[in-house]
């Protein structure tokens, strides 16, 4: 059992997957020197492509997607079933050994439903790693679909970026990496902001230069930032950011708390 080396959280989403992607071979190379890599992976494209498919409404309160039951099966199917599924392949082709899963699987991730006008939306209300740790110390990579788990048995729909910092923040993780498809967060004048801390972020937020999908992304950060976990936002179309990152290279937006 290897308790020394913390964990890299590592939240993919589907802008960055691609042709030309390194993200994953970046993942089964630090794997293979011996970190432990936890992937947490998006997929709100393609559950809209499937929900328009099969003619279930939806819609969005605050930038988070209303989840009907129908659109909930929708949900599981495309996450768990469609993403989840194609990652791990495409890890285990590049040599790497991985499990799929989800915060419903032994209870990972609760949560609660929280706000009528969203359905089957949740909050996280709590996170268990040790299912997590024990995959890391078996030398396996988590790759995790956000769904959460409502008491006794009812999944729920999670923003992907708040579950990668709250794993993070339950493993206590050395690094908590988004990937997304620009450069970090740009300033007024579309300069990446290289550090923020919490000042920085409410000065931006009331600017309105910090909306949108970058908000779930830096409000996970902090929540790791604030027991020691390294967070960073950096694209990941560019070649090997995993890798750059976790090698020390400043690129990106650094999230101090």
């Amino acid at each position: 059992m290897n308790d020394t080396i913390p964990a890299t959280v590592i939240k993919i989403g589907g802008s960055t997957l691609g042709a030309q992607d390194t993200s994953l071979q970046d993942v089964v190379e630090l794997h293979r020197q011996g970190q432990r890599p936890v992937v947490v992976h998006g997929g709100g494209a393609m559950i809209s492509d499937w929900l328009k498919r099969l003619e279930i409404e939806s819609h969005f309160v605050d930038g988070l997607r209303s989840t009907s039951a129908p659109a909930m099966e929708v949900v599981l199917g495309v996450l768990r079933g469609v993403v989840n599924t194609q990652l791990v392949a495409e890890i285990i082709a590049l040599g790497g050994r991985a499990v799929g899963l989800s915060g419903v699987d032994g209870a990972i991730v609760q949560g609660e439903q929280y706000d009528e006008r969203l359905g089957f939306v949740g909050r996280i209300t709590a996170a268990n790693a040790d299912i997590l740790n024990s995959l890391l110390d078996a030398g396996v990579i988590p790759v995790i679909a956000p769904i959460a788990l409502e008491a006794p048995s009812q999944p729920l729909n999670i923003n992907a970026d708040t579950m990668a910092g709250e794993i993070a923040r339950a493993l206590g993780a050395a690094q908590l990496i988004f990937l997304t498809d620009v450069d970090g967060l740009m300033d007024g004048t579309g300069a990446v902001v290289d550090s923020l801390n919490a000042e920085r972020a409410e000065a931006l937020r009331a600017e309105g230069v910090l909306s949108g999908g970058m908000i779930p992304k830096i409000d996970a950060c902090f929540r790791a930032a604030e027991v020691g976990v390294a967070a960073f936002i950096a694209n990941g179309t560019q070649p090997h950011t995993v890798h750059r990152l976790v090698s020390g290279e400043r690129i990106g937006t650094r999230i101090e708390a």
